[in-house]
């Protein structure tokens, strides 16, 4: 999934660092090429990895402004081609030279281990050259307006080959995934953020505590928006600045798919997912009663019938499965696929701010009442709600 689909996951950080003050595009091509991929196919290297064109995967020279730089954006990929021999494979060719070798050798009845460690890297050199690297690709969007940088994956190793390969590109910048408290530090000031200090459970300032410790801001957000909906009050109004404008009405709410964990009865940590269109939510007032959190939990949001869905991550607050309004790319002959590229992205950057203002709006609804008295109103709610009142 790439930064054209109209269904994306995507894990976002803030960069810190300071841009140089003119030849920007010079700074960031030269940057990019410096760590541009190159390719194995002709090599027997195991695997490659480095940046690349999104609409050129095969290039990396970033020579072209409009190649990777669209008016505040600059985009590009991640791409990592690796060779892998199947397992069997190697195992079947290294037992054949194996057997070749002990009829060249009748006195011995087992090859030395020294020999079957050579004649297994042998075998894997020769299948090398003959097993074309495959290719993957991940798109990257940093916005140098607001500093955040999308990175269209929520896999734990992708995330950590690209702030690996990222801080080698960019000396003296730090991408720091944005978790749900830096999220909410980013949406609230004045007395709203005091008390979210004063709420972080976290011992030191390490990112990894910080999402670890502070797990309660997604299982709380969760759970509250999943009350609201079974309590008809799933209209909000935005409250973040971005496209729509302040106070405009939007609906949002959770169904389909809602995954909760907890302690299972003998121990250890139990897994239970709730799936289809609720009615009751009888499976999800179970698990809560039986002590379970929602770790996970698919949220629609609407506004004047455009609907955007995704599946939330509590814990990092990654967004799986996020779905805007569809925009195509047009397959006419007659219309420039470059111009036309460029377009429906404009029109996804677009959609996907739209969607990030409603849950920023949504996740700011959340705050403005859990950490103020009006909690102790919606825990008595959502209590009554479990207890069939």
């Amino acid at each position: 999934m790439g930064v054209y689909a109209n269904t994306v996951s995507v894990t976002q950080f803030a960069v810190a660092g300071e841009l140089p003050g003119t030849d920007q595009f010079q700074w960031f091509s030269k940057k990019l090429a410096d760590r541009g991929f190159q390719s194995i196919e002709n090599s027997t290297e195991e695997s490659a990895e480095g940046w690349t064109l999104v609409d050129k995967p095969d290039d990396a020279t970033f020579d072209v402004p409009s190649d990777f730089w669209r008016d505040n954006f600059v985009v590009f990929s991640l791409r990592r081609d690796q060779r892998k021999i199947p397992a069997a494979v190697l195992k079947s060719h290294t037992a054949r030279e194996e057997g070749v070798f002990l009829a060249q050798n009748p006195n011995l009845r087992r090859t030395p281990k020294h020999k079957r460690e050579e004649i297994k890297e042998q075998a894997q050199l020769r299948l090398m050259n003959r097993c074309l690297p495959v290719p993957s690709t991940v798109d990257v969007v940093w916005d140098q307006k607001s500093g955040i940088l999308t990175l269209y994956s929520l896999g734990t190793k992708v995330i950590e080959r690209f702030e690996d390969l990222f801080r080698k590109t960019f000396e003296g910048f730090s991408p720091v995934i944005v978790h749900p408290l830096a999220r909410a530090r980013k949406l609230l000031k004045g007395q709203l953020l005091d008390s979210l200090e004063a709420a972080n459970q976290a011992g030191s300032d390490a990112v990894v505590a910080l999402i670890r410790d502070n797990q309660w801001l997604g299982w709380e957000f969760m759970l509250w928006l999943l009350q609201r909906g079974v309590n008809g009050e799933g209209e909000f109004s935005v409250c973040c600045p971005g496209h729509i404008s302040n106070g405009e009405k939007f609906s949002a709410w959770i169904d389909d798919r809602i995954q909760f964990q907890g302690g299972g009865e003998e121990g250890g940590i139990q897994k239970v997912t709730v799936s289809g269109s609720q009615d009751s939510y009888l499976e999800a007032i179970s698990a809560l009663k039986g002590g379970k959190r929602i770790t996970s939990a698919t949220i629609c949001m609407e506004k004047d019938e455009n609907p955007w869905k995704l599946t939330l991550k509590g814990d990092t607050f990654g967004f799986a499965s996020f779905k805007c309004p569809q925009v195509r790319v047009e397959k006419d002959a007659t219309v420039d696929q470059m111009s036309e590229r460029e377009a429906v992205f404009y029109e996804r950057m677009f959609l996907m701010d739209q969607g990030l203002q409603l849950f920023d709006s949504l996740f700011t609804s959340f705050l403005t009442e859990r950490l103020t008295d009006a909690w102790n109103g919606r825990l008595q709610a959502i209590q009554a709600w479990l207890n069939g009142e």
